[in-house]
Formats: C-alpha cells, structure tokens, sequence
C-alpha cells in the first residue's frame, strides 16, 4: 500500500505581484540603519570639508603654506629666544631672508627666460627641424585621424583680433589674486613666528587635564621634529642631486647647467612629478641648443638615472630611518593636493602627510605586532 506523503502547509503571501512561501523579517535592522547614517554623516561630512578646502584655497593655501613654514622654522626662533633675542627680530630675520631668496632665484632666472623668450622664433624653426624624423608617422596619425573623423578637419577658421585692453586686464586678473596670496602668505608666517611661543602655550593651558596637555606637547614637539628633519634631509639631498646635474649638463656641453641646477634643487622637492618636469624641461632645451636628436636625449636620460638612483636608494636610506612614508601614500596625497590646490598644493603634499601621521600616531596608538616565526 502506498503511503502518500503529504507536505507541510505553507504560508503564502504575494508582494509586487509574485508569491512567496513564508516570508521572514530580517533581523537586526535598526542597527543596519543606525551603522548607513552614522556612514552618511562622515561622508556628507568628508565631502563638504573637501568642498571647503575647494572654494576657500584662495585664502587657505597661502596659510597652510606659511603655516608649514613658520613651523619649519620655529626651532630657529625657540633657539634665538634661549640667548634673549626678540621673537619678533628673529621672526623679521627669518621672513627677510626668505624675501631675499626668492627674490634672488627671480632675478636669477629672468635673464635666461627673457633671452628664451626673444629667441622664440628661432628656437621654433631649430625644434622642427630636429622632429623631421618625426613627420611621418605624424602624418599617418593625421591620416588615421581624418579617416575616423573626417569632420574634424571641415571647421572654419575663425580670426581673433587681439585686444590691448583685454590682453592688460587679463594679465591684472592673473597678477592681483597671486600678490595678495603672498601678502596672506608672509603676514601669516610673521605673526606665527611672533607669537608661536605664546601660543603654544595657550593651546596648552587650555586643556584640564594634565594628560591632554602632554598629549597636546606631544603632538607639537612631534610635530616641528619630523617636519624640521624631514625638510633638512630633502633639502641636503635636492642639493646635492642639483650639484651633480650641474656638473653633468657642464660636461656634456649642455646650456645654463646653474639654472637648470637650481631648476632641479626646487622641483625635487615634488616627488614623482617633479623630477619629471625637470627631464622634459632638459629635452625641450635640449631639441634646441644640441645639434642632434641623440645629444639632445642624453641630458634627460642621465637625469632620469641619477633621478631614480635618488629616489631608489639614497632618499629611502636616509629619511626611511626615522620617517617611513609608505610611497603609496605619498602618491595618493600628491593626486590630491595636487588636484585640490595646484602646483603649490604638490609641494605642501609631503608635509601635510607627516602632520597628519604624527596627530593619528598621538590620537590612535598602535601596538607593535610581532608575526610568529
């Protein structure tokens, strides 16, 4: 005899249209939600300090800047206070001797960017005249390119008339919002030089507990070492990579080897971007003052070696001792200063990186792990 087998009952519900067998609520749903607002709200948060940053980098990034800076520099003030000298001499010292500095590297290099300028004719005709090697695989991109999108090449030219009033009005745009950002930039770095002393210690004084004042100490001094011995260790390492270009581009016969030097020492403080423009700028001059295509690439390719043995073996060596910065990191911080707020932010990348890993090495401790084995 067969026995029939009967199945459970079921619990039919319907939903948009479809049956389903025994439906159940989901467990735990008020965290779930609790956890997606309390993400929202960092998010919303993170984008509308970005959006800050964004809109207000004409007056932030020259106080970022002089910040940065007057923080370089005020063990130099700390030092002068220990022997009674005014923090408000040393920090007009300080400012002035930067003044002198840049104004020195502008006179400097007006003479070779003025005669540059004047030659650009002939520096025009003596580059086309190395790239003929190139004319024709350019001109079979030409052709792919009028093949794919014949309409491209079909537009009609259109004649501007230049305008001396429009052209003075653009250069005033250009000009003002970049003498004020210097204006911003050296009264912030003077009065942080002034009162850096005294406010430190309000900052201090500030806090009730004895541990939050330590903390805050902490973060400080923290702070002004790994910047001060971060830049001092760059900066040797800039010069002396700038020293051996300048011996490099004398010996190969190469033009102006101090100002490319000197080119060098400041864009190197940009990693990965900067030495970059340093090898393009040597074999742009390089298609115009050597006599041929081979010579001009020498220049930028012994760069590009000491460049890489620079960045490879030396840099880590020295600054990896004490400040390990992950290149990843590095990288990511430049996109986005970069991106953010332009050449200037390229250079402030690296700094704002370490300030950054000091204040979460205070703020989130962690504790070494040894792997087994």
């Amino acid at each position: 005899m067969n026995e029939q087998v009967k199945r459970p009952s079921r619990i039919e519900h319907t939903a948009f249209g479809l049956k389903l067998t025994e439906p159940q609520p989901l467990s735990g749903i008020p965290a779930v939600w609790r956890l997606a607002a309390i993400l929202s709200t960092l998010l919303m948060g993170f984008l509308a300090f970005i959006a800050a940053l964004y809109f207000g980098r004409a007056v932030l990034l020259p106080v970022v800047a002089a910040l940065i800076v007057g923080i370089t520099l005020s063990p130099l003030i700390e030092f002068g206070a220990r022997y009674r000298i005014p923090p408000a001499v040393s920090a007009l010292a300080a400012v002035v001797v930067v003044i002198a500095i840049i104004g020195g590297l502008f006179t400097f290099f007006a003479a070779p960017l003025t005669d540059w300028i004047a030659r650009a004719p002939e520096i025009g005709t003596a580059v086309q005249q190395k790239l003929r090697v190139l004319d024709y695989p350019l001109s079979v991109l030409r052709n792919i390119k009028a093949t794919v999108m014949p309409a491209a090449g079909s537009g009609q030219t259109v004649s501007v008339e230049s305008n001396p009033a429009e052209m003075v009005g653009t250069v005033l745009l250009a000009v003002t919002p970049a003498v004020s950002q210097f204006v911003i930039f050296f009264g912030t770095l003077i009065f942080f030089l002034v009162t850096n002393i005294q406010l430190r210690r309000k900052l201090i004084v500030s806090f009730g507990s004895r541990d939050a004042r330590l903390r805050i100490i902490r973060i400080w001094n923290d702070i002004e070492d790994n910047l001060a011995e971060y830049l001092g260790l760059v900066t040797m390492i800039n010069i002396a990579l700038g020293l051996v270009t300048t011996a490099m581009l004398y010996l190969i016969g190469f033009p102006n080897p101090v100002t490319f030097g000197l080119i060098t020492i400041g864009l190197n403080y940009v990693p990965y971007i900067g030495p970059a423009i340093v090898a393009l700028v040597l074999l742009a001059v390089g298609l115009v003052a050597m006599p041929t295509l081979l010579q001009a690439a020498l220049a930028p390719a012994l760069f590009v070696a000491f460049a890489t043995i620079e960045g490879q073996f030396v840099t880590p060596s020295l600054v990896g001792r004490r400040l390990t910065l992950s290149p990843f990191l590095v990288f990511l911080a430049l996109v986005f200063w970069t991106w953010l707020w332009g050449p200037v932010g390229a250079f402030l990348a690296v700094p704002l990186l370490i300030v950054s890993f000091v204040v979460l090495g205070h703020l989130v401790p962690r504790e070494e792990m040894n792997l087994p084995g």
